[in-house]
């Protein structure tokens, strides 16, 4: 099996995060193409900018990025952090939703000020952040 890697990135909404519509037909397109390529991760929308951890082999993710780049959804994609990983953190999501919410928003946003340094905890409080949702929703 070939390695995995972890690529984590932030960009900028070119449309409205809070709009259910929206994100419902991002996750439902990032879900099909995910299952396809055999990636796994969660997205985040905050604060007009997404967040998103994806897990898969270098080559798919080298694809997805190729498909990110030109994608007229956001605009100044920055990639935090690519790393090999020994496995995966979201298994069970070919594209999970995170939400942020008003306990988790003050802590990702010390996080994102320095991103290069803070990566493994900003893909943990997105894993954290759809568990609450999960049970939440229990």
């Amino acid at each position: 099996m070939p390695g995995l890697e972890r690529l984590l990135y932030a960009s900028t909404a070119t449309g409205r995060t809070d709009s259910l519509l929206n994100m419902a037909t991002i996750l439902a397109e990032s879900q099909r193409n995910n299952a396809r390529d055999g990636l796994t991760g969660a997205l985040a929308a905050h604060d007009g900018r997404f967040i998103q951890v994806i897990e898969g082999t270098p080559g798919a993710l080298d694809l997805l990025l190729r498909r990110l780049t030109p994608d007229p959804r956001h605009r100044d994609i920055v990639i935090l952090d690519r790393r090999p990983i020994p496995e995966r953190r979201f298994t069970d999501w070919t594209m999970a939703s995170s939400r942020i919410g008003p306990e988790t928003a003050p802590v990702l946003e010390r996080l994102m000020a320095t991103p290069d340094t803070a990566s493994d905890q900003i893909v943990s409080l997105l894993r954290e952040a759809l568990e609450i949702g999960q049970s939440r929703a229990a």
